[in-house]
């Protein structure tokens, strides 16, 4: 367990709730280790994302570690897509049911970790869980992905964006027509109504 433990020390992580028969999922870089005996891990959800109510009406949660192989795509998918309308994991082949309602990744993470929640703090804007490990596996080796190697590597890989949604926070461009009422910008975790419909020069 311990080694597991290490992978979680920085990075981007896969948060997995269910709730009423459907999935939900959001990318996050807010869990950490609280203690080790007893296993306890932190995360910081918005309260405008469907997985915090996920997670508030089931008590439980899934966390996998992505490792830096993980495509752009699957940031696509789970960072800038809505799950209201329907089950995030649908048409998502690489995830793995853990046996007990939760879903996971394998094949883009080093570690996962399944939950209890046993508190919470109102933060505002958004929710601090405090949850009891209930199991923690590693996986494949491969290096945890940091906010840092996403941005020089992954996204940037990826055609520049010129159209789309700016968050007036940070500057993240969301580059599609439509902007989900959920979403969350991945950035500085700012909801829907600070973002801006922008258009290239083109359109």
């Amino acid at each position: 367990m311990a080694s597991a433990y290490h992978s979680i020390t920085y990075g981007l992580f896969l948060l997995a709730a269910s709730a009423g028969g459907r999935h939900n999922a959001c990318i996050i870089n807010t869990a950490q280790q609280v203690s080790s005996s007893p296993a306890t891990v932190s995360i910081t959800v918005s309260k405008q994302n469907l997985t915090h109510d996920f997670i508030l009406a089931s008590g439980r949660f899934s966390l996998s570690v992505l490792t830096e192989d993980a495509p752009f795509a699957l940031f696509q998918h789970f960072g800038m897509q809505s799950g209201r309308d329907g089950d995030k994991f649908s048409g998502f082949p690489d995830a793995v049911g853990t046996g007990d309602g939760l879903l996971r990744l394998t094949k883009y993470a080093n570690a996962y970790f399944t939950c209890t929640v046993t508190g919470s703090y109102d933060a505002g804007t958004h929710t601090v869980f405090f949850a009891a490990v209930d199991e923690a596996v590693c996986l494949a080796p491969g290096r945890s992905v940091s906010y840092g190697y996403y941005q020089k590597h992954i996204k940037a890989a990826q055609p520049p964006a010129t159209s789309g949604w700016r968050c007036t926070v940070c500057g993240h461009l969301y580059p599609e027509d439509s902007l989900p009422a959920d979403y969350i910008c991945p950035i500085c975790k700012h909801g829907a109504t600070d973002f801006v419909r922008v258009k290239s020069s083109n359109s």
